[in-house]
């Protein structure tokens, strides 16, 4: 695979049993069974096509998602990755966090955007693996900021950005069509500048889980 466009892609980040990794054409089976065990916990927070959820998430759909991947790392527009977790001997895929619509030049920004398999929600899988993904884009990755828009209601994934000391900037009226309407969602940022004094987002991270009560 050439990637060559993006700079710092492809690349595995790992930190402890979380890793980062591109996707695989293998992983369909895996990342259908994921997506169709957690239909309620996905379905409500995400944009999608008209037709059956199975349909959409099935292994065939996957071939869909992955060119899309390709696609966008091949421009240079994104950073796709699958979230995995390595525990026991055996590599698992739990989650998904893609850094997209990435502009260069005087921008050098991009979204990020983010789900994970209610099963290990909770364990600081993809609080560490947005540290993770920050840190590089931040670093081989050439990026100077990094934003995330979440629907209000949407705790879970807030709780995540506001950990990360991620700011909220911003509220989006009828932001994106979502479950049937426009939903408005709220607006959060990083920049490089707000993690250099702490040796990285994830190190500030390690740090925040120490100190928790």
């Amino acid at each position: 695979m050439n990637f060559s466009v993006t700079p710092g892609w492809p690349v595995v980040l790992q930190d402890g049993p979380v890793l980062l990794r591109p996707y695989r054409r293998s992983d369909a089976a895996a990342w259908s069974e994921v997506r169709c065990t957690n239909r309620a916990w996905l379905a409500p927070w995400e944009s999608s096509p008209p037709g059956r959820w199975e349909d959409l998430n099935s292994p065939a759909a996957f071939r869909y998602v992955y060119r899309d991947h390709r696609r966008q790392a091949r421009q240079g527009h994104g950073m796709p990755f699958a979230v995995c977790l390595r525990e026991h001997g055996r590599e698992r895929l739990v989650g998904h966090v893609n850094l997209g619509n990435i502009v260069r030049r005087a921008f050098c920004s991009g979204y990020v955007g983010y789900w994970v398999d209610a099963r290990v929600a909770g364990r600081g899988v993809i609080p560490t693996a947005m540290a993770l993904l920050v840190d590089h884009a931040f670093g081989p990755g050439g990026l100077h900021r990094i934003e995330v828009n979440i629907r209000p209601e949407n705790g879970p994934s807030r709780r995540v950005v506001e950990k990360l000391g991620f700011r909220e900037e911003a509220y989006h009226p009828r932001y994106m069509h979502i479950d049937g309407a426009w939903r408005d969602h709220i607006g959060y940022a990083l920049t490089s500048e707000d993690v250099v004094a702490d040796g990285g987002l994830l190190a500030r991270w390690h740090r925040t889980r120490t100190v928790a009560p």
